[in-house]
């Protein structure tokens, strides 16, 4: 398709860098998780961004939230993924910054979301969703929740990735503020709920 042929050269241009390498992967988790150990997973290079093979649950029901905590402070421009397809496609995610207290989807629920995003139904490609910079300037975590699949029973995420850029140093490390061109591509998103910053929400519904 042509549109995933413009996607896939806009994500391995020069001009993206890849936050892959700024995720702190050992402490991503997931909640409501067929297996918890799911929630890395999908966090994979570039390469296997098409990879059906490998992917994360939710567990009793369609609801699932997924925390991802990063390095070093970032500002997120996009989070890129790639759903599960048909009835385990989420139509919905709620994306927190900064907000790693949230412990259950009451907490998540109580809630306001810095950003409300209405996810494209039957896409089977990844997919780009991008993020307004001023409420995605400076995160160390960011928590996803992703609802309301279309069968109302389950829903799956095959991957997970982010592009932006390093803002400030959190903790001592890779001071790169870029990935080169050739790796450029591996940054996946990871699982993980994040902060409420109050404030600045957008909502893409």
């Amino acid at each position: 398709m042509e549109g995933n042929n413009s996607l896939a050269a806009d994500l391995s241009g020069t001009d993206l860098s890849n936050l892959f390498p700024l995720i702190d992967r050992e402490n991503v988790h997931g909640l409501n998780l067929v297996t918890p150990e799911q929630a890395k997973a999908v966090i994979k290079p570039w390469s296997e961004r098409e990879d059906t093979t490998v992917y994360a649950d939710s567990g009793v029901d369609d609801q699932m939230i997924i925390h991802v905590p990063f390095a070093q402070n970032v500002r997120v421009k996009s989070i890129i993924l790639k759903l599960g397809r048909g009835e385990s496609t989420p139509r919905h995610l709620r994306v927190y910054a900064n907000y790693p207290n949230i412990v259950d989807f009451s907490d998540a629920e109580n809630t306001t979301p810095h950003l409300n995003i209405s996810l494209l139904e039957g896409e089977t490609a990844v997919v780009e969703y991008p993020l307004k910079v001023a409420a995605f300037s400076s995160v160390h975590s960011l928590s996803l929740y992703f609802r309301e699949s279309v069968g109302g029973e389950l829903s799956r995420v095959y991957y997970l990735g982010f592009k932006g850029d390093v803002r400030t140093l959190r903790k001592e490390g890779t001071n790169k503020l870029e990935v080169a061109a050739a790796d450029a591509a591996d940054a996946p998103l990871v699982d993980r709920l994040a902060q409420k910053t109050g404030g600045q929400q957008t909502t893409a519904r």
